[in-house]
């Protein structure tokens, strides 16, 4: 099994997580005012509890610090994913840094 290769698939407006040549993970996204807005992540059943939801966030993260985006995370498993990795916080732009409970 070939490891999985992750990518902006931006005409879809998702990061996408491929396993075996198929979609097995993405993060749906919005980018508006220099800040990247995750709207929603899903990871395949036949595949949870793998890692691949993870391994999809901090691409997805990692990608917005490169591009010096701020995040907005409108979806619940990236912002759960925030909470349990700390050093992704500074990400966050000041609307949702206020909220966000860390």
């Amino acid at each position: 099994m070939n490891p999985p290769r992750l990518l902006d698939n931006a005409a879809e407006h998702r990061f996408e997580l491929h396993e075996d040549g198929a979609v097995a993970g993405f993060a749906e996204y919005r980018i508006d005012d220099g800040a990247v807005r995750f709207t929603h992540t899903e990871v395949d059943r036949a595949r949870e509890g793998q890692g691949l939801g993870s391994e999809l966030a901090a691409f997805a993260l990692d990608e917005a610090r490169r591009r010096g985006l701020r995040v907005v995370p409108a979806c619940g498993f990236i912002a759960a994913f925030m909470q349990r990795h700390p050093h992704y916080q500074d990400l966050l732009d000041e609307g949702s840094r206020r909220d966000f409970k860390a």
